[in-house]
This record gives structure tokens, C-alpha cells and sequence, in this order.
């Protein structure tokens, strides 16, 4: 398999018989002109409807594109993101679809949405979308049951019930598998001190082949790299991403 970061939580994954797009946002490096004119089936999955992970942009490939199946998480079509008719597959947590070439199940998220195990040509592969401990800098000084204010999220929060909710959607998932051959993950730099810490809790209860950091565009691709430290201590490969459009052999 081919991987190739687009940019943010997008990527590209070619295999031998199809492509697949994941949480296509922008596309600075034009990774998509070759994609659209190759002859494979395409398909294209969103986690949910947030503009940095879903953008009406994608229902213009069909245009060019006639082999293209849109599999979007219905908190798209409830926010009016999209209608009804323009997805082939809408599902929601628990749910599941497949066409012979490719699985796909939708697991939770800590935000919106969900995210994806996809399962083709005898590989499986996560992409959490927005799922991650996302406060896990506030859990040093948290107290159950009592919220902490954000400025950077501008809302109360309880870090130790966000950070359960977090660890009941891995166990979720670890009633599905316990093992994936390439894991796509949020490596958040803005979060703060611990932001690799939903990464770590990941890899500690699943088998991974490779970890791929995303959702790190602004800290910066270095930063991203933090998890490399914890990834090599399991013997996982981790892409250190360099740049848009950059590819690895998977």
C-alpha cells in the first residue's frame, strides 16, 4: 500500500485494486489531480463534519470520477452539511458497511463524529478522526467531578470524565480488534503539555504496524515526531512526516 499525507487528518491510501480518501480538508501540494485520473475505485470517507475534516469540495470529483463512493458519518447530514442523496453510505457509531472490495465500521470519537477501521486486501487500518484525550494537560491539577475553564477551548471541561470517555472508546474498539496494520492518529501540539498522551493510551492496548501522527498543522510537523520516542520503545514503525504530498511505502 501507498500512503500519501494531503494535509491536516487527509491522506491518501492507494492499494493494489482501489484509493481511499480520508478527512480531506485542503490540498496545498495538489495530491488529488493524480488521484481523480486514475482508473482504480475511489473511495471517500469523512469522520465527521468540521470544516478541517469535511468539505463540499469532495462531491465535485464525481464529475470526474464516475467509479467514486462517498462513505460520510451522518453527523454530516444532521448538521446540514450535506443532504441525504449526495453519500452512498451514512453511518454512525456501530455501524458498518461493505461492497466486497472494502469494510468499513464506524467507531466513536471523543468529539464529533466517528472514526474509521477499514479493513481491505487482507490489511486493517484506523483512522480516529477526532478521537484523542484532548485535555490531557488539565488531568495534573483535575479533581472528579468538578470542571476546569479552558481559555484555549473557551468552555468548561472535566479532563478525568473526558479522559474515561476516551479510554471506553478504546475499549470499545478492542471489542472489534486488537490490532491494526496502520494506525492514523491525531499528535496535537496546541493541547499542551501531554499532548501525546491519547497516542500513548492507543498503543498500549492495540497492536500497531505503523503509527501515522495528523491534526498537527498548527505546531508544526516536528512536533508531531514527540511520539516517535514512544512508538520505537514498542518496536512500531512511525512516519515522520516532512511535508504535503509526501508518500511511504506501507
Amino acid at each position: 500500500m501507498k500512503l500519501t499525507y494531503i494535509f491536516h487528518s487527509g491522506f491518501v491510501l492507494e492499494t493494489e485494486h482501489s484509493i481511499l480518501v480520508f478527512d480531506y480538508w485542503l490540498d496545498p501540494s495538489g495530491v488529488m489531480e493524480g488521484v481523480l485520473q486514475s482508473d482504480k475505485p475511489l473511495y471517500v470517507l469523512s469522520t465527521h463534519f468540521h470544516e478541517d475534516h469535511f468539505t463540499r469540495e469532495i462531491f465535485e470529483w464525481k464529475r470526474q470520477k464516475p467509479n467514486i463512493t462517498y462513505i460520510l458519518s451522518k453527523d454530516i447530514l444532521r448538521h446540514r452539511r450535506a443532504d441525504k442523496e449526495e453519500a452512498d453510505v451514512w453511518l454512525a457509531k456501530g455501524g458498518s458497511w461493505s461492497d466486497g472490495r472494502i469494510s468499513v465500521k464506524a467507531l466513536g470519537s471523543t468529539d464529533s463524529g466517528v472514526s474509521w477501521i477499514v479493513e481491505t486486501e487482507g490489511k486493517r487500518i484506523f483512522h480516529a478522526g477526532d478521537l484523542n484525550n484532548w485535555y490531557a494537560r488539565f488531568l495534573a491539577d483535575a479533581v472528579p467531578g468538578q470542571s476546569i475553564y479552558s481559555k484555549e477551548f473557551e468552555e468548561d471541561i472535566e479532563p478525568i470524565a473526558h479522559e474515561k470517555q476516551y479510554l471506553g472508546e478504546l475499549k470499545d474498539i478492542r471489542k472489534v480488534t486488537d490490532s491494526f496494520d496502520l494506525v492514523m492518529f491525531p499528535i496535537d501540539g496546541r493541547i499542551g503539555n501531554g499532548y501525546t498522551l491519547g497516542g500513548r493510551q492507543f498503543i498500549d492496548r492495540f497492536k500497531v504496524g505503523m503509527f501515522v501522527p495528523m491534526h498537527f498543522v498548527a505546531s508544526g510537523f516536528e512536533s508531531s515526531w514527540r511520539m516517535k520516542e514512544f512508538t520505537d520503545e514498542k518496536n512500531i514503525l512511525f512516519w515522520e512526516i516532512n511535508k504535503e504530498g509526501e508518500t511511504i511505502e506501507v
